[in-house]
């Protein structure tokens, strides 16, 4: 085992997080696929008892939970190396702040645009353009959340430039039409070779959205 690992799903945007961040940190490591839709590996189960799901980073044998926590543990444990977070107290909260928006508000709501129709389903997009443009409003003229450096927000964020397609598809929307700078961020988050190398496909993104709508029983 190397001394880094990485318990994932490719498709995950949470893990696509970690391996972001790691690959902006040149940390080599080791990538271990877990089967998160059948049976959990026994490292995994035993790496995090509490919640058993990915990611989860292994360190020297120590593992690290969560995707927002493991990016800030990559951020510290590697500090000579492309800092994600600023070093300014009030900026780092504030990074923090809209890090957490992007699960809490921009995730949640995301999901509920596959995972609902008619009525709710129509809510559910009014609510994710609002979101939208809150984003917009933090991001603003700057090229990254953070200004000209890619960093912590956009660690969060990027990975869900894959899912935009499924979004609008099962919405029917435009991400490009209803925040147009958020649309340009996701296209130049892209150009990264750490992000372009994360993500998925959003073809095979939206084949994994058909399998977790038949598992939830939308179709």
């Amino acid at each position: 085992m190397k001394a880094v690992v990485l318990l994932d799903f490719w498709a995950s945007p949470f893990g696509q997080r970690c391996r972001i961040a790691l690959a902006e940190k040149g940390v080599d490591y080791e990538y271990r696929e877990e089967n998160v839709l059948g049976d959990k590996s026994p490292l995994l189960l035993q790496s995090n008892p509490v919640h058993k799901k990915i990611p989860v980073l292994i360190h020297d044998g120590k593992p690290v939970c969560e995707s927002l926590i493991i990016v800030q543990y990559i951020d510290e444990a590697w500090p000579d190396r492309a800092p994600l977070l600023p070093a300014d107290p009030y900026s780092r909260a504030q990074a923090r702040f809209w890090a957490d928006f992007v699960d809490v508000k921009f995730n949640e709501c995301g999901s509920r645009l596959w995972k609902l129709k008619g009525e709710a389903q129509a809510a559910a997009k009014e609510e994710f353009i609002g979101i939208l443009k809150l984003l917009e409003g933090e991001l603003g003229d700057k090229k990254y959340f953070g200004g000209d450096a890619f960093g912590f927000v956009d660690v969060a964020l990027a990975p869900f430039v894959s899912w935009f397609y499924s979004y609008e598809t099962c919405a029917g929307f435009s991400i490009e039409e209803a925040a147009p700078k958020v649309a340009a961020w996701g296209k130049r988050c892209m150009e990264r070779e750490s992000v372009a190398n994360a993500l998925s496909h959003p073809d095979k993104i939206y084949e994994i959205v058909g399998v977790l709508k038949k598992k939830f029983g939308v179709e």
